[in-house]
């Protein structure tokens, strides 16, 4: 790969690259605009990111969680491009144009749609699905298993949010225009953090970074093709549809990695459940090597000393921090241009941190996993999700497979003509899809809300 290939103003549903006469809004900036004012990514606001919500405290959820990322990924693309423009500053002026002023557009709006895949209730969501189709039996499995190739099945049985995520932002659904939004191949190539399907992906083995999961789903299998064709982003030898990370899906990745990091221990302490001096004990190590005057652990303890706030205390040790590791990710991301353009860095820029930062890494991830992702709440809604997201996919499933039965004629007519349904029995991986795309869609409170009332919980209103 080489900087020069990895860029271009074409995008799903065009034919060829299409250079915009709008001097305002470039290619990039109209996919984040595209993105930010999607019905998708509104529905963000009420999907989980970590708490429970909605709360007496407010905390993030998926949408204000995207927009930081965003932000944080914004500056890392500013500060890459900047530095790739310099280098390389005998190439053409629209190469230097793209690289000193567009890619921060790019990694933006790649950060504002990393999570636009994401089902209701979070992580647990996901694994909902998962758990779903691993554990069918009876008429539904052998129905579904005869009826869908290996890939086709593992994409519900290893259903993954990133796979999603290029599914939704790409598919029409049910609108006869083709592409989805229409956004450039640079912002989903920069979206795709393991570009591989799901037959191939889940491989940790392997020690390719590409198959820690799956990127794209056997329904979008040709459209990452194409994306990948035109972009020259080889294929990993030995294998049919694990590609080599798109470079720009570095920063794309240490945006969301830094953010929720910080992020989701600001939120305990907002909620009480952690104190301020485990806060501190958590970030200010990273400042103790640093040698400029104001990035060192002293100036921030000096500072520190004059926030009378205890929030406002964390807010300032999280700017700081984020600040930090731009500075650092953008250095590494330039250190290891080798490999990334050669495909073959296979860790995130995290991991890439020198030995006293990576292990204060591992140090918050220990302690998030132990203190924060296992609290009470936390936990409660998790198995919420388990019982809400499989109780639809139970009722759903039953009526699509045996559309005869009086309660699956009624149930069906509940699912949006946006997912459209077929009437050919042959269509089950298609069906499947459309219902998995309909209950993934959904926001926290309104899947509580189809679930209470299919389910007889709540008896629904007539307004």
């Amino acid at each position: 790969m080489n900087w020069a290939s990895l860029y271009t103003t074409q995008r799903t549903g065009d034919r060829s690259e299409k250079t915009t006469t709008d001097f305002v809004r470039n290619s990039f900036l109209r996919d984040y605009d595209r993105i930010i004012f999607s019905s998708a990514f509104r529905r963000l606001q009420n999907k989980t990111q970590v708490f429970p919500l909605p709360g007496a405290i407010f905390v993030h959820n998926r949408l204000t969680h995207s927009l930081e990322v965003a932000s944080v990924g914004r500056s890392l693309g500013m500060a890459a491009g900047a530095r790739i423009a310099e280098k390389y500053h005998t190439e053409g002026e629209s190469f230097r144009e793209f690289y000193r002023y567009e890619l921060a557009s790019v990694i933006a709006s790649a950060c504002l749609a990393h999570d636009i895949g994401n089902p209701p209730f979070g992580h647990s969501g996901e694994d909902a699905i998962r758990a779903f189709f691993n554990s069918l039996d009876g008429d539904a499995r052998k129905i579904i298993h005869d009826s869908m190739s290996t890939n086709q099945l593992k994409d519900f049985e290893y259903f993954e949010g990133n796979s999603n995520a290029l599914r939704v932002l790409t598919n029409s659904f049910n609108e006869p225009e083709p592409g989805g939004y229409k956004l450039t191949y640079t912002t989903l190539a920069s979206l795709v953090k393991y570009p591989c399907s799901s037959s191939e992906g889940f491989n940790k083995k392997k020690g390719l970074i590409a198959t820690k999961k799956s990127g794209f789903f056997d329904s979008e299998l040709e459209t990452y093709q194409q994306i990948a064709g035109l972009l020259q982003i080889p294929v990993k030898e030995g294998h049919t549809n694990v590609y080599a990370r798109h470079p720009f899906v570095y920063l794309t990745e240490a945006a969301d990695d830094i953010c929720y990091r910080v992020i989701d221990l600001e939120d305990a302490h907002r909620l009480h459940i952690i104190s301020l001096e485990t806060f501190k004990d958590m970030f200010l190590p990273f400042f103790e090597n640093e040698k400029a005057g104001y990035n060192t652990r002293a100036y921030l303890e000096k500072k520190l000393a004059n926030i009378n706030d205890d929030n406002q205390k964390v807010q300032y040790i999280r700017a700081r921090w984020i600040g930090l590791m731009i500075e650092k990710m953008s250095d590494i991301f330039m250190a290891h241009e080798e490999e990334l353009l050669a495909g073959t860095l296979e860790k995130d820029l995290l991991k890439c941190l020198p030995a006293h930062d990576h292990a204060l890494i591992d140090r918050i991830n220990e302690f998030s996993v132990k203190h924060v992702y296992n609290y009470k709440a936390v936990v409660e809604i998790e198995i919420a999700g388990y019982n809400v997201i499989g109780g639809l996919l139970k009722e759903f499933v039953h009526a699509v497979l045996h559309p005869g039965l009086p309660k699956s004629a009624k149930l069906i007519k509940l699912v949006s003509s946006q997912f459209p349904l077929s009437k050919n029995e042959k269509d089950v991986y298609r069906n499947i899809q459309s219902l998995v795309d309909y209950i993934s869609g959904m926001t926290d409170l309104y899947a509580i809300d189809i679930y209470r009332k299919i389910t007889g919980i709540t008896i629904p209103e007539i307004r």
